[in-house]
């Protein structure tokens, strides 16, 4: 249950971030699960592999090339998601930056976990 209620979430909070940001555009609320399923699944999948492959580069910059990473995936995302679309790079890290301060705090005011 823990999965569907951070995905449900992570939509919500991308169509809040899309309506802020005026250099993303995001069609609908399907849309936005949509983006969320494959977020979390570029996430699971590629990022690690780019965070591996560019371990010396985000090393030398104090882990700040994390966030470029995470704005490629955004950027893929776009390209695989229809209704979500990304103006350009800087849109996308904004956007990512945005995106995981609004998912944090709504995650937070949920309830606590039973772990």
């Amino acid at each position: 249950m823990g999965i569907l209620i951070r995905i449900l979430v992570t939509a919500l909070a991308a169509l809040l971030t899309a309506y802020l940001l005026p250099g993303v555009k995001l069609a609908s609320f399907t849309s936005a699960l949509l983006l969320a399923i494959v977020l979390g699944l570029l996430n699971l999948l590629v990022k690690p592999v780019l965070v591996i492959l560019t371990l010396p580069v985000t090393i030398v910059t104090l882990g700040l090339f994390l966030l470029v990473i995470n704005a490629l995936i955004v950027l893929w995302a776009s390209s695989l998601v229809k209704g979500f679309k990304v103006e350009n790079f800087w849109w996308a890290l904004i956007f990512s930056v945005v995106l995981s301060v609004i998912s944090s705090i709504m995650l937070s005011l949920g309830p606590a976990d039973k772990e």
